[in-house]
């Protein structure tokens, strides 16, 4: 959760021109225009799976949370009341932001752990099943939070 959230505060740090925050803010807008529940939870359920690969899980995961980063750094060029949030509570005190940034730490993780198995040339066997739960883990959290934040969103 920690390198996460140093990565992301990173991104929300990055210097976005206002070319890039409007062409952000169009494909934005379009993604969300008519996304529910269910679109919430599968966006987010694409983007943490290719975390467990091994390796490429962590450097994704750690991309993941740069352009999460950006991509506010970017609204709030556009839309500067919306600079007066600290980035990091949108993270830590929404119940989705909690749920997906531990799905997303959990997705990482375990991307480290295969990968030092597979580098010490460990039998890869036993981390199968824990490797298995966890997805199952991941895929629960995004749902009840994909659910949670478009009823969120229905409320304001």
């Amino acid at each position: 959760m920690g390198l996460f959230t140093v990565v992301f505060q990173i991104g929300t740090m990055s210097e976005v021109s206002e070319e890039e925050a409007n062409i952000f803010m169009e494909e934005f807008e379009k993604l969300v225009l008519d996304i529910d529940a269910m679109g919430i939870f599968l966006h987010n359920t694409a983007i943490s799976l290719p975390m467990f690969i091994p390796g490429f899980g962590v450097a994704w995961g750690l991309f993941s949370a740069w352009s999460t980063g950006f991509a506010f750094a970017a609204i709030v060029l556009i839309r500067p009341e919306l600079g007066e949030i600290p980035p990091l509570a949108i993270l830590y005190l929404s119940p989705f932001g909690l749920m997906e940034i531990g799905a997303y730490s959990l997705a990482t993780s375990r991307s480290f752990i295969l990968i030092r198995a597979i580098t010490k040339k460990t039998k890869l066997s036993p981390f199968l099943k824990p490797t298995l739960i966890e997805i199952a883990i991941v895929i629960g959290l995004l749902l009840a939070g994909g659910f949670l934040e478009d009823y969120m969103i229905k409320l304001a």
